[in-house]
């Protein structure tokens, strides 16, 4: 199990990107949740087998449609079995 911490830059507020990586998430399998920040910016934490998260990630560079991904920080660690399913936070 890792856990992956990520903060993703861009237009990704107002564009539907924390409903679509939760879809996203839960679809692949994968735990955690994701927000808004106050900058503009979306972070998270997702859970999960690391094939399955990198495969994770490689997604959020795309975002959904209207989404314009510009970076993303990231930063692994070893992961405790701390969540029960992907949520979208206020």
């Amino acid at each position: 199990m890792k856990t992956l911490n990520f903060t993703v830059h861009g237009k990704v507020q107002g564009v539907w990107f924390r409903a679509w990586t939760r879809d996203m998430a839960r679809e692949m399998g994968v735990l955690g949740w994701v927000r808004n920040k106050a900058d503009g910016n979306v972070e998270g934490v997702a859970q999960g087998d690391e094939t399955v998260l990198t495969s994770f990630l490689e997604r959020l560079h795309d975002g959904p449609p209207l989404a314009r991904v510009t970076t993303i920080d990231s930063v692994w660690s070893d992961g405790e079995d701390e969540f029960s399913g992907f949520e979208v936070r206020a």
